[in-house]
């Protein structure tokens, strides 16, 4: 019932993400594929004969000017990256280098400056590595990318252990909870029960709420203080990280829990702890379910499917959900630019409908960062709790 309530809850913001997702892309897919053509045309006018050589030179200058692609400009801020980028200046990237560690039949240590933004071939220990389309690829002398079949490349793959844009983005984050925890702690040994101020009156609220009414009701009095620390660092590490990916400023901006490795790692987390904790009532509900043995066959690959697919909803859900968020707020921010390259006026028109439909979108995302965190925690438990539930035969035949 309570999964209900919250799924019920939950489908009015999933319609509403769904809804602007699909309009804001029907309103700049077709006019960044126009504005993304081929420029024969200009290419055609640099060939006229009898033009000035500074009529030329002016022509070059535009050649080289690349149309905004609002498709690769979204991609790139929700993609994982090797640098963390903030500014694009006339051509020229301005991004903060992160350390490439990579493991070919050795360690190999340098910063992704070194790479040029996937333009330079970097040598190592007398190997050969380029960052092409976000990946490290090991090549020739001469850089050398090999495409294969589908557009694939196939070039050998070192082991990438680097330091990337999520990686650095998820110690900011860790740091800032444990300083805040720290905080509170301190302020606990000195006031102790005291009534809270400052951040302590902020954070002591969600984390009764959170043990009070997800953790307790779903795992129940006898179990659920040995799991009340691991829930809360799942809740704090998705709500934080989820409120840091909103801030568009160095060090946060990080699509950190909207990477499907992220939430996988916590799904993996998850699986683990439901599993290893699960009483004999548990296992036998999957392998020996109260039915007729003849309906073994079928009820048991389907409990064997639930629950690895537990998890897995787990996984997609939060990815999915965070995502989702990020694109359409960017989607409307590229209006603007779309717009403004047709023509400058629209650009200003537009910008006025795009950032209130982005500060709407922001302001949603700040609801969706807590109950993404809230959903996240709240199933977790309720899967620890169906794993320790003891299962009376005598009283449900009663």
């Amino acid at each position: 019932m309570r999964i209900k309530r919250v799924n019920k809850g939950l489908s009015i913001f999933g319609k509403l993400k769904i809804l602007a997702l699909i309009i804001s892309f029907a309103l700049f897919l077709p006019i960044s594929s126009f504005a993304n053509e081929p420029e024969v045309a200009k290419n055609h006018e640099l060939q006229i004969e009898g033009a000035t050589a500074s009529n030329s030179h002016a022509n070059a200058h535009e050649e080289k000017l690349v149309k905004f692609n609002p498709g690769k400009m979204i991609l790139e801020h929700v993609k994982d990256a090797h640098d963390w980028h903030i500014l694009d200046y006339h051509g020229h990237s301005v991004s903060i280098p992160l350390p490439v560690i990579l493991y070919d039949n050795g360690l190999h240590m340098f910063m992704s400056s070194k790479f040029e933004h996937g333009h330079a071939t970097v040598e190592s220990k007398g190997n050969y590595y380029k960052l092409h389309e976000g990946h490290i690829f090991k090549t020739d002398a001469a850089g050398t990318i090999e495409v294969g079949e589908k557009n694939a490349v196939t070039n050998p793959k070192p082991l990438d252990f680097s330091i990337t844009k999520n990686v650095a983005a998820m110690f900011v984050g860790a740091i800032i909870i444990l300083l805040i925890f720290f905080s509170i702690a301190k302020s606990y040994k000195k006031k102790g029960n005291a009534a809270p101020k400052g951040l302590q009156s902020l954070i002591e609220p969600v984390i009764l709420f959170i043990k009070d009414q997800v953790i307790l009701p779903s795992i129940g009095k006898k179990h659920y203080a040995r799991f009340v620390p691991l829930l809360l660092t799942i809740f704090f590490f998705i709500f934080i990280n989820n409120l840091l990916g909103l801030i568009p400023i160095v060090p946060f901006g990080a699509n950190v829990t909207g990477n499907i490795a992220v939430t996988l790692i916590l799904a993996l987390i998850v699986f683990f702890v439901v599993n290893l904790n699960g009483n004999k009532s548990y296992w036998k509900h999957i392998f020996m379910p109260d039915v007729p043995i003849a309906l073994w066959v079928l009820l048991i690959p389907i409990e064997l499917f639930g629950v690895i697919l537990k998890p897995f909803v787990l996984m997609l859900r939060l990815f999915a959900n965070i995502t989702a968020g990020h694109i359409i707020i960017l989607g409307f921010f590229s209006l603007i630019f779309i717009f403004g390259e047709k023509n400058v006026a629209a650009g200003y028109g537009t910008s006025v409908l795009s950032v209130a439909f982005t500060l709407f979108m922001s302001v949603l995302e700040l609801l969706v960062a807590f109950l993404q965190a809230y959903v996240f925690t709240l199933l977790t438990s309720l899967y620890i709790g169906s794993a320790l539930e003891e299962h009376h035969h005598a009283e449900e035949h009663h």
